[in-house]
């Protein structure tokens, strides 16, 4: 290995190893921890996935409210072929059903079903059970609200950035 070779593999390991590096992956290991967490115990006790919870929450949030497939893709950031795929699966299920628009014939209104109502209720328990468990209990309420606090200014920055 000649001294160029090393000097590179040295400042590599460097910037790996690097706090911010560190901390960044902390967060997104924990986030995808948290989040298999609650998909496997959706998928075990109501049979539904997290983005399929994600979609009702989304749908049950206003009462009424006209959401199009594109709204959802956009706010799940799915693409719109994964969003019509996803939707399929809940119409299947009976969670929801699309409607036309009254306003325009071209774009399909998708909205929650008596029994997506239903299996939505069971399922923000079993959401917030774990989210409970494993995102609120570990810390103490200090904690919690400095990082909840710091994950909005953080979100907020993003968003600003946009």
């Amino acid at each position: 290995m000649n001294d160029t070779s090393r000097h590179h593999d040295d400042a590599a390991a460097r910037a790996a190893g690097s706090p911010l590096v560190r901390d960044f992956g902390l967060l997104i290991r924990s986030a995808t921890r948290l989040e298999r967490r609650i998909d496997s115990a959706l998928r075990r006790e109501c049979g539904m996935s997290h983005t399929m919870l994600e979609v009702l929450i989304r749908l049950c949030r206003r009462p009424g409210e006209e959401v199009s497939q594109r709204q959802l893709a956009d706010d799940l950031t799915l693409t719109s072929s994964g969003t019509t795929r996803l939707i399929d699966r809940m119409e299947e299920a009976g969670l929801v059903r699309r409607v036309p628009s009254p306003g325009d014939r071209r774009v399909a209104l998708v909205e929650p079903t008596a029994e997506g109502r239903t299996a939505f209720l069971g399922a923000a328990a079993v959401h917030a059970r774990v989210v409970e468990e494993y995102f609120v209990q570990p810390l103490t309420a200090d904690d919690y609200a400095r990082l909840t606090g710091a994950l909005g200014r953080i979100d907020r920055a993003l968003r600003e950035a946009d």
